[in-house]
């Protein structure tokens, strides 16, 4: 499914009714060829918003997956590359692609580090925590980073109530919520917990400084504004 290389529709059915942890293990081999990963153009949008404001010490990936962030993070940091992600197949995946990184497996809600980073970051992940979870990880990559650090990340605007990437976002949240609703283990991935306000709030609780930025290169909505942010929290 989605190329030769990708899950087949039986593949995505079994991940999708496991737990999030085992779903990503069954996926890691193929994670790389479906469009969960994150895409170049956002990748090499965050890197270039990041040269601008570097070059950094030490950086963290938070959640790591198969490694599209710790590329980014190779590219504007000279010293340390780290990575946190709870799923082991998607570890072997990163360790193979970034042989130089630092990859630990762990539960990001429970981060050990202890002022050890100038730069965090983090793609396509905060949808798989419920805002009750997001204070936890928040305050970890607060305590991981030494004081003026930055924890960055990337985050689309909310599409309008009349464009189908709206209804798409809808329609698959509502499916995750019935699916979840009469299914265990939950599988947690939803679109639309993750809007810039509600983020804001939490990264500030956390002791944050947060501020965002558009991200020019990935163009913009039919109102004219732009279609991603970057989510800038200093410590």
């Amino acid at each position: 499914m989605f190329s030769p290389q990708g899950p087949s529709l039986r593949e995505l059915t079994v991940q999708a009714l496991s737990s999030v942890e085992r779903g990503y293990d069954l996926l890691a081999p193929k994670f790389d060829h479906t469009p969960f990963r994150t895409p170049v153009s956002i990748l090499d949008a965050t890197t270039a918003a990041l040269a601008a404001r570097g070059p950094f010490a030490a950086g963290l990936d938070v959640c790591c997956g198969t490694g599209a962030g710790l590329g980014v993070l190779e590219s504007v940091v000279d010293g340390r590359v780290a990575g946190v992600d709870f799923s082991a197949g998607m570890l072997d995946q990163a360790r193979r692609a970034h042989p130089g990184a630092e990859l630990r497996r762990g539960d990001v809600r429970k981060l050990e580090f202890d002022a050890e980073f100038d730069l965090a970051v983090t793609f396509g992940a905060l949808g798989h925590f419920l805002p009750a979870e997001r204070p936890a990880v928040f305050a970890g990559v607060y305590r991981a980073l030494r004081p003026g650090g930055l924890f960055a990340f990337p985050i689309n605007e909310p599409p309008s109530v009349a464009s189908v990437a709206h209804w798409v976002m809808l329609g698959f949240d509502t499916v995750m919520r019935v699916r979840n609703f009469v299914w265990r283990p939950p599988f947690v991935m939803y679109y639309r917990i993750t809007g810039v306000a509600a983020l804001t709030a939490d990264l500030a609780a956390a002791g944050f400084t947060v501020g965002t930025e558009p991200l020019p290169a990935l163009g913009n909505l039919a109102s004219g504004g732009p279609r991603f942010r970057m989510v800038l929290a200093r410590k």
